[in-house]
């Protein structure tokens, strides 16, 4: 369970389309509010999803070979699957239109006029949701009777959270540097975010393929 998180967290933290919209929050007028806003209702999201799934189990792992076991492989590989056809698909499409870089111009102005609260609502609806059932469904083997089940999914949810937290905290602190490093970050990916997503989901979609193979075989 332990590495899949891991892999998972580490994909849902470099997801290129959740970073640049948060990138953007940050640049707009009350950033670091509009940033906590976003990084707290991401959280509750998140945490809620996990909540819902040991509420179902009961913190109990089921028995290997068993209905819940089998059913959680399977969400797991139907999700890699998906994911692998997803960056296939992007990278074909990118190959027969060629890249174009988007201006994120007009976007920047609406974001400057979001509310804190609009802004919070852009965090559970910008989470790269195949992504967080797959967490999800690996969640279903979590024995929360050890204590290194809690470090596992505490781990897990900071992990995932781990770039949003670290943009906030560095512009918190160091505003005029972070303007600047953040603005390169943005403008490497927009210039890069196709073969960033198409990485991220083949890398990810592959890892949840073999691994659920290997746990349904």
């Amino acid at each position: 369970m332990v590495l899949d998180l891991v892999i998972i967290g580490i994909a849902i933290a470099v997801f290129p389309l959740s970073v640049t919209a948060f990138v953007l929050v940050l640049s707009a007028e009350r950033g670091i509010w509009k940033g906590l806003a976003f990084i707290l209702a991401w959280l509750a999201c998140f945490v809620a999803v996990l909540a819902a799934v040991l509420l179902t189990t009961g913190g109990k792992p089921p028995a290997p070979k068993s209905a819940p076991s089998t059913a959680a492989s399977a969400v797991k590989l139907a999700i890699g699957v998906g994911l692998v056809g997803f960056g296939w698909y992007r990278r074909r499409n990118r190959e027969r239109t060629g890249h174009r870089r988007r201006s994120t111009g007009g976007l920047m102005t609406r974001l400057d006029r979001l509310s804190v609260w609009t802004a919070a609502g852009l965090g559970p609806l910008l989470q790269p949701w195949g992504l967080v059932a797959a967490g999800a469904a690996t969640v279903v083997s979590a024995d929360l009777s050890h204590a290194s089940s809690y470090l596992a999914l505490i781990g897990y949810c900071l992990l995932a959270t781990s770039s949003l937290l670290t943009m906030e905290i560095y512009t918190t602190f160091a505003p005029d540097a972070a303007r600047v490093r953040l603005g390169r970050l943005r403008t490497w990916i927009e210039t890069h975010q196709e073969q960033a997503l198409v990485g991220v989901a083949l890398v990810a979609g592959l890892f949840l393929v073999s691994r659920s193979i290997a746990q349904l075989a």
